[in-house]
């Protein structure tokens, strides 16, 4: 089983996003000596509780702090950019970093709707126009885009030896069937949409075209997990989660709460539906308890890689968890 990371740069309360960010920073190095295969970072908007905004900056910093994990976007969210620009600033990351670069897509904005038309005030939101964007994406990064007015050739710059390993990321709708017509690989975030991941995936394999940058299919599934040394340390863990996706559902875009702050929480009934809800995108106990459920998990959705998303307010327990993670999978050996 192949293990990865999706590090968002959590902000706990009372943090701050330089603090997050130098976290993320210090977890890559961790995971590359622990034998994580790849690692990616999330593009988020108008939140205090999240830092990362710009995964192709921080991608490489991440790179140049490491020496052979795979980096990549968890994932861009195309429709907030120009198509030229992504190809660009991959193709940049590419030639300073080869062979070690992920595309990652998204089409969700990674905000509110408000914020994604102040990002790129032409985003229509539209099918047909994300559609349109992944084809010229396709074009730039193979410099085999048609020529423009005048019959002048557009490229990408720099002109790159190498491709970036393009995903497709979904958690609900076609996006599966985007990454199987475009022979790209497909990532499915279970840690958003609990229901319909191993379909969607079958799905992809099944109507999967070979591209000239992908033969084969490739699929993967992200979630949350935390993992701890007790049980109970485990349960404190996920009842923090529990109360945090609460605030998420409610527009609460604030710092990661310590779990003093939530132990004497009390949950009314809707409350409690939605944390049972919840819970489903989510991992967590000791590392038998939890590699037997993650095992499971990568049966019914047919994939040899799991995608791992951490929050914690105290970054030791995240540390933890993934070093606990990777030695119940004996990863690097």
């Amino acid at each position: 089983m192949k293990l990865s990371i999706l590090d968002q740069s959590p902000v706990r309360k009372g943090g701050t996003a330089r603090q997050a960010i130098l976290e993320t920073v210090e977890l890559v190095k961790l995971a590359e000596k622990l034998g994580y295969t790849r690692f990616w970072v999330s593009e988020h908007h108008n939140t205090g509780s999240l830092a990362g905004s710009t995964p192709e900056v921080l991608i490489a910093h991440l790179a140049g702090e490491t020496e052979k994990i795979r980096l990549g976007s968890g994932g861009i969210m195309l429709p907030n950019h120009s198509a030229l620009k992504m190809a660009e600033n991959f193709r940049m990351l590419e030639t300073l970093f080869p062979g070690r670069i992920d595309l990652g897509l998204g089409r969700a904005p990674g905000t509110d709707r408000y914020t994604a038309s102040l990002l790129n005030p032409s985003n229509t939101f539209s099918e047909h126009d994300f559609t349109q964007q992944l084809v010229d994406l396709t074009h730039y990064l193979n410099d085999t885009a048609p020529n423009g007015p005048n019959q002048k050739k557009i490229r990408a710059i720099p002109i790159a030896e190498t491709v970036p390993d393009l995903w497709m990321l979904s958690s609900s709708g076609q996006s599966g069937v985007f990454a199987a017509h475009f022979g790209m690989a497909f990532s499915f975030a279970h840690f958003i949409n609990p229901n319909g991941g191993p379909h969607m995936v079958k799905m992809y394999k099944e109507h999967f075209q070979a591209s000239e940058n992908r033969k084969q299919p490739e699929a993967n599934f992200a979630i949350f997990v935390m993992v701890a040394d007790t049980e109970e340390k485990a349960e404190q863990l996920q009842a923090v989660m529990d109360v945090q996706m609460l605030r998420i559902e409610r527009g609460v875009r604030e710092g990661i709460l310590p779990y003093e702050d939530i132990k004497d929480y009390k949950f009314s009934e809707d409350e409690l539906e939605r944390v049972q809800f919840n819970r489903q995108r989510m991992v967590a106990g000791t590392p038998e308890k939890v590699k037997a459920k993650l095992e499971d998990l990568a049966k019914n959705y047919g994939v040899d890689e799991i995608m791992a998303v951490t929050i914690t307010h105290d970054f030791a327990d995240r540390i933890r968890s993934y070093e606990l993670l990777a030695e119940m999978f004996e990863l690097g050996k």
